[in-house]
């Protein structure tokens, strides 16, 4: 509720310490999923409520209340930010130079270095899952391993679960497959005045996990980091992207579309960017970026692959989004590829692999391609086929698919099943 000091305050959690662990679970995972859907809305942004929540951040670090310019995408703040890069564009902080007191630092290292420490302290009182270089029988730790459930019934913490129901698994479907290809995309070059960015709707992963662990009785903070806490929630629940400066804050309207679809083995509501058709993402004033799968590709591979095009691009996961999209078939047709030989696949029954060799004027290099059948099912039920890279000095097929996993031949015709 809007009022004074604490109107972002969130009402009185529930006290749900004494909840058995599943119904915990159950809770944390709504909690998740409704975070999800605000890093994936595309609902006009909240001004309002954005702009309440960024004045009092800045209130927080002794700033008066800045001007607000908003722009319909991270793209066109780039614009806005040149104008003045004074504003924006953080001072460099040496350790011989810099001011020795922190209210003296440029703003928007004052408010990094005020997020900066709430979640240092959040994180000091949040349950932390077992550290990473805890060995484990199976290599990966049972929250990993197992179903959410499973892994309760199982007796491991409740705090290990939800660090990867909740924490890495937002942050695998937010930070990783959505904001870090918008980043790359919308904003390339590093030494743009936008480099230092707040990502609004795309900060959700880090919120809820702090959020959630409240919640569910987990983790007790101080109010005052509560209260800002709930500021940064207000933003992630209110508006896209958004750049402080110096009496001014550029503030990016959320995208006009979103287009997503679910990770392959993913346990905890993973999402990935795709569209195969259209743009992934698109704001509204046409700023776009295209995925297959989520690989960020450029526009040429959904509207008009060539293998042309194909030999041309360095990228190697472009290339081969471009040629599922023609298909195998006709890359190979078109390429001018010869089958060298054809084999079962002893590490996933029912399929076979080609091994094709690839002319020199193709990729510059004598080399020859092994094509196979993805052992994992993509969300839409097909087994996806591939090609890989290999030297052009081998012959057969099996010998390829073991040299793709370090082995040989005859250890690969050995395998059950690879995945």
């Amino acid at each position: 509720m809007l009022s004074s000091r604490g109107k972002f305050a969130r009402s009185p959690l529930p006290d749900t310490r004494q909840l058995p662990s599943r119904e915990r679970l159950s809770l944390a995972c709504a909690l998740r999923d409704d975070w999800l859907a605000h890093a994936l809305s595309t609902q006009p942004a909240d001004r309002a409520r954005a702009e309440a929540a960024v004045t009092e951040l800045y209130r927080r670090i002794g700033a008066p209340r800045p001007q607000f310019v908003w722009v319909p995408s991270p793209t066109a703040a780039r614009s806005a930010l040149r104008d003045d890069p004074q504003v924006f564009r953080p001072a460099l902080l040496r350790s011989e130079s810099s001011p020795a007191h922190g209210a003296d630092w440029p703003l928007a290292a004052r408010l990094a270095s005020l997020q900066s420490d709430l979640r240092t302290r959040m994180d000091a009182r949040t349950r932390r899952a077992a550290p990473p270089w805890q060995w484990y029988p199976s290599g990966l730790p049972p929250a990993r391993t197992l179903s959410p459930e499973e892994a309760i019934d199982a007796g491991v913490p409740l705090g290990d679960v939800l660090a990867a129901t909740v924490r890495d698994a937002l942050a695998a479907s937010v930070s990783d497959a959505v904001r870090a290809p918008m980043r790359t995309g919308l904003l390339p070059t590093s030494d743009d005045p936008t480099a230092l960015t707040w990502y609004g709707q795309h900060d959700a992963h880090w919120i809820a996990h702090h959020d959630i662990q409240a919640r569910i009785g987990l983790a007790r903070y101080r109010d005052s980091d509560t209260r800002q806490l709930a500021l940064w929630a207000t933003l992630a629940r209110s508006t896209g992207w958004w750049w402080p400066g110096r009496g001014r804050c550029v503030m990016a309207e959320r995208p006009a579309e979103v287009h997503t679809e679910p990770a392959p083995g993913g346990r905890h509501g993973e999402v990935r960017l795709h569209h195969p058709d259209s743009p992934a993402v698109r704001f509204a004033d046409g700023a776009e970026l295209y995925a297959l799968n989520g690989t960020r590709v450029p526009a040429w591979v959904i509207t008009d692959p060539t293998v042309e095009r194909i030999h041309r691009e360095a990228n190697v996961e472009v290339r081969r989004c471009a040629i599922e999209r023609i298909g195998w078939d006709a890359y190979i047709e078109q390429a001018g590829l010869q089958l060298v030989g054809s084999a079962a696949d002893p590490g996933n029954p029912g399929s076979d692999l080609h091994l094709y060799h690839v002319p020199r004027q193709v990729w510059g290099r004598p080399a020859r391609v092994l094509l196979v059948v993805n052992g994992s099912v993509e969300p839409d039920g097909r087994r996806r086929r591939y090609g890989l890279g290999v030297p052009a000095d081998i012959g057969d097929p099996v010998a390829a698919a073991g040299w793709s996993y370090g082995l040989t031949g005859d250890q690969y015709s050995r395998l059950l099943r690879r995945t």
